[in-house]
């Protein structure tokens, strides 16, 4: 009956905290039926889809990233922490013992005689104490350790990913500048042969000196070029270097732009996109904890019963023999006046919990619309590849027709040179086509989760 009434007044004194909050109704996701212009497929991404460009080099550089970038080894020293944490919050619900000793030799005045006495004294203690967690405070810290233990777990894989495909999008990007190089420098050597012809057709007075200015222009206008091309390759490939997690250095080259393959990635449904992507998991997990955490704060106002014992032996010089010494006890605490602050601590909590379901919504949003982009890039800028294409071709044409009837004299050398600034744009747009089509494929991988499927969500 004295357990049922102090039961009966925890509780009552528990309703203080209020009605449990729900999560707010405009956090709550509503994932598309479908993509806008895509078809799911069933197939899953693997986890080393890098290996779909068929490049042993851009291969083993994001494995180089996977291992030794500064960015995941961070995010791994969080993980550990957060393990640590969870240990902790774990370690909370088992009783805690310890052990402790002490002496003294003390020499004093018998009260009874006068005269002096000394003694030696000592005592060894084991106390025990332990919380019994009725309200489920301690159980509801370790549930919110753990789920912060998964998030962090999930952010070192959404970190991985990013590593990857920056460093697949960045060897992308610095093959695309190579073939620009490739690109000027025979350009470069097309108009140095044409300058030569032009100097040598004006030094026996075959052609007016024009067509010498022209030609010394057009070859002065593609060597200016080299060098920025030149400084940009040297700054992806020190931007490739930090990713690797290494000093400044040259980076190996393996395909050719034009060689990569071109994989064709799988999509699946918008639903299944919540479970693939490690952020939305990381946002899941941090909703886990910041709901648990609510639980602790509201438990704070119920009572905290605490049990206590201790055992241990006492022995002096002034006993005929020692003893030994035991204490049972416990207490029960129950915050009557706190001023509003445990309230306050509830009301803090819910907020931080809406904020993370908030977040979660945030993070689902932002997937959406990512693979929408990356399926619409792919797309289009597929199409403008193969438009790219066909004009590379026809002003390569062009530019032939054009000096076969400079050399004919039957037009001006400016014909030529305007078809040769033409295919020379052309060619350039088209290497930056292949880039951008390339590296909305890393994208789409990123955006569909690059094959990283949590192990469980937490719970």
């Amino acid at each position: 009956m004295k357990r049922f009434l102090v039961l009966s007044m925890a509780c009552m004194l528990g309703a203080c905290a209020g009605p449990r909050p729900d999560v707010p109704v405009s956090a709550q996701v509503t994932p598309p039926a479908g993509w806008r212009d895509a078809a799911a497929t069933p197939a899953s991404v693997n986890i080393d889809w890098w290996r779909s460009f068929n490049d042993p080099v851009l291969t083993q550089l994001v494995e180089t990233a996977l291992a030794n970038n500064t960015d995941i080894a961070l995010a791994a020293a969080r993980v550990d922490e957060a393990r640590y944490g969870y240990q902790a919050a774990e370690g909370a619900l088992l009783p805690s013992l310890s052990v402790s000793a002490g002496g003294a030799y003390s020499r004093s005045i018998s009260s009874v005689t006068g005269r002096p006495v000394t003694q030696t004294a000592g005592e060894a203690d084991l106390p025990l104490s332990y919380e019994a967690d009725l309200s489920g405070r301690l159980r509801n810290a370790s549930k919110a350790a753990r789920a912060s233990l998964q998030a962090s777990e999930y952010a070192r894989e959404a970190t991985r990913l990013s590593v990857a495909g920056a460093t697949a999008s960045g060897y992308v990007t610095l093959r695309a500048l190579d073939a620009r190089l490739a690109l000027l420098q025979e350009t470069l050597n097309t108009r140095e042969q044409a300058l030569a012809a032009a100097r040598h057709r004006a030094d026996v007075g075959y052609s007016p000196k024009l067509e010498l200015q022209q030609a010394q222009a057009e070859y002065s206008a593609a060597q200016q070029l080299i060098p920025a091309v030149e400084l940009a390759i040297r700054r992806q490939e020190d931007a490739l270097s930090v990713l690797l997690g290494d000093n400044p250095r040259a980076i190996e080259r393996g395909a050719a732009l034009g060689d990569l393959t071109v994989p064709v990635v799988p999509v699946s449904l918008p639903s299944g996109l919540l479970r693939n992507r490690p952020d939305i998991a990381q946002a899941e997990a941090q909703i886990v904890a910041a709901d648990r955490s609510l639980d602790v704060a509201r438990s704070a106002f119920m009572p905290t019963i605490r049990l206590t014992a201790s055992g241990g032996y006492a022995t002096s010089d002034l006993l005929p023999h020692g003893y030994d010494v035991f204490s049972l006890g416990g207490n029960i605490v129950q915050p009557l006046f706190q001023g509003g602050r445990l309230k306050a601590q509830a009301g803090a909590a819910a907020s931080r919990r809406d904020q993370a379901a908030f977040a979660y919504k945030k993070a689902a949003l932002n997937a959406f619309r990512e693979v929408e982009d990356s399926l619409a890039a792919v797309d289009r800028i597929n199409a403008q590849q193969l438009i790219l294409t066909d004009q590379t071709v026809s002003l390569a044409e062009a530019y032939r027709l054009a000096g076969n009837r400079y050399r004919a004299g039957y037009s001006p050398y400016l014909e030529q040179i305007d078809a040769q600034r033409a295919l020379l744009g052309a060619q350039l747009n088209l290497i930056q086509a292949q880039s951008d089509h390339l590296n909305a494929i890393v994208g789409l991988y990123q955006a569909v989760g690059g094959g990283v499927v949590p192990s469980e969500h937490a719970s």
